[in-house]
């Protein structure tokens, strides 16, 4: 027996954690973790807007230099961005396969039509579809500055201030950031249980913790739009 054989019939360890339910559980709650910690890092670097265009733009900056000398200009924003990609498009894949094999086993000849999803399951996964469109979106907007002219990549202040000077962008933002709170509330929740963190005595401050990160990320982000539309940032 050859060991290509050997191998078809016998597939490793992660592939038949892939394709198990809890497997893509697993996926989806660490994946779901990896990018919240990425939202925070994310809203604290973008509050230094409030500290004006040489607090901000030098952060940008230093951002483009991490891991120098060991690694060139902007490695080390590459190295992070394919990461993040990698988890997202774990992330969306897992969600929506596990939404799929719920739909499976779930015939839909009842004798009386019903909602299949629960509110947190059609809010996890609206807000997903939203997200993935603010995501190409925001990448256009303030990364590549494709969707936003008369900019320059080593402005972050004043490119920021471009942005959010369009009413249309502020609306997308914070419907997409309302999203980020509810997809965070709903996530981090599901994240403990399927890691096994929630017990009768922790349910309680889990749930805190959630709606706490879920109101303090939803209210970092939206300050800074907020603050340019009511020109505390100009």
């Amino acid at each position: 027996m050859t060991t290509a054989t050997r191998t078809a019939r016998h597939p490793s360890t992660l592939a038949t954690l892939w394709r198990s339910t809890v497997g893509k559980k697993a996926v989806m709650a660490v994946t779901g973790l990896a990018m919240l910690l990425y939202l925070v890092a994310h809203m604290l670097g973008n509050l230094k807007v409030f500290f004006g265009p040489d607090d901000i733009n030098g952060y940008a900056a230093w951002l483009r230099t991490i891991g120098q000398p060991f690694l060139g200009h902007e490695w080390f924003l590459w190295i992070a961005r394919a990461g993040l990609l990698a988890a997202v498009v774990l992330h969306g894949v897992s969600a929506y396969q596990l939404s799929r094999r719920d739909l499976a086993a779930r015939p839909s000849r009842y004798v009386h039509k019903r909602r299949r999803a629960s509110y947190a399951t059609r809010t996890m996964r609206w807000g997903g579809v939203i997200l993935a469109l603010f995501i190409v979106w925001h990448i256009l907007d303030l990364t590549t500055l494709t969707v936003n002219p008369g900019t320059d990549h080593g402005q972050t202040y004043q490119n920021i201030v471009a942005s959010f000077g369009r009413w249309y962008v502020d609306v997308f933002y914070v419907v997409a950031m309302l999203a980020v709170g509810l997809h965070i509330r709903h996530g981090f929740w599901s994240a403990a249980q399927t890691l096994g963190a929630n017990n009768a005595r922790r349910d309680r401050a889990l749930k805190l913790v959630a709606n706490g990160l879920a109101l303090v990320l939803t209210a970092g982000f939206l300050s800074v739009p907020v603050a340019v539309m009511t020109g505390v940032v100009k």
